[in-house]
Formats: structure tokens, C-alpha cells, sequence
């Protein structure tokens, strides 16, 4: 095996490992925000080391252009995807609270009670 072998074999079972551990978090965070930040951050990547490891197997301008173009197609999606879960829990109903709200400005009022 030469270098450019072990290379590529390294960088695809550690995109592999950050492709789990992506997962791992999907299925594991309790809230939206730890959930979506689990589901980019790790995975974008994981899904860039793949590709280099491609290009490692191959290294050729033919391999290179379509790779880089999904490699970059990839952080642009991951990124506008991440603002819309965001700004959707952000903006979901307090009744439907999963934790991600902001916590109001005064505490809550006792049933019967008026706020003066």
C-alpha cells in the first residue's frame, strides 16, 4: 500500500467514526438546537473527508471538479438548512416548548394573581 492508499483509508474511517457520532447525536440530544448543531457540525465534515479520500484514491482533475463541486454544494446546504430548523424552533409556539425557547423576562404568575 503506498501512502496516498493509507491516507485515503484514514480520512474515510474518520469521516465514517463523524458520520456515526452524527447520529449518535441526532438520536441522543434532548433539544432542537443541540440536536441540529449534532446533525451539521460533524457531519459536513465527515461528508468532506470522504470526498478527499476519493480524490486520494484518484487524485486527477477529472475526480477533483466534480468533488470540490459537491464538497461546496454540501457546507452551502448544510449551512442554509441549520438557519431554517433554527428560526423554526425559534419561532415554534412557548406551549410547544422542547427546551430552546428563551426564558421570559419576569418569572411566572401564580394562578388567580394579576401582574402589577
Amino acid at each position: 500500500m503506498s501512502a496516498p492508499d493509507v491516507a485515503a483509508a484514514v480520512c474515510l474511517l474518520a469521516g465514517a467514526g463523524l458520520a456515526l457520532s452524527a447520529g449518535a447525536g441526532l438520536m441522543r440530544f434532548p433539544t432542537t438546537l443541540d440536536r441540529m448543531h449534532a446533525g451539521t457540525k460533524p457531519q459536513v465534515l465527515s461528508v468532506l473527508l470522504v470526498l478527499l479520500a476519493m480524490w486520494l484514491r484518484e487524485p486527477t482533475w477529472q475526480v477533483a471538479g466534480p468533488l470540490l463541486i459537491v464538497g461546496v454544494s454540501q457546507v452551502i446546504t448544510v449551512s442554509v438548512a441549520a438557519y431554517v430548523i433554527a428560526r423554526a424552533a425559534y419561532r415554534r409556539a412557548p406551549d410547544e416548548d422542547d427546551g430552546t425557547a428563551l426564558p421570559p423576562d419576569h418569572p411566572p404568575v401564580p394562578p388567580g394573581r394579576d401582574r402589577r
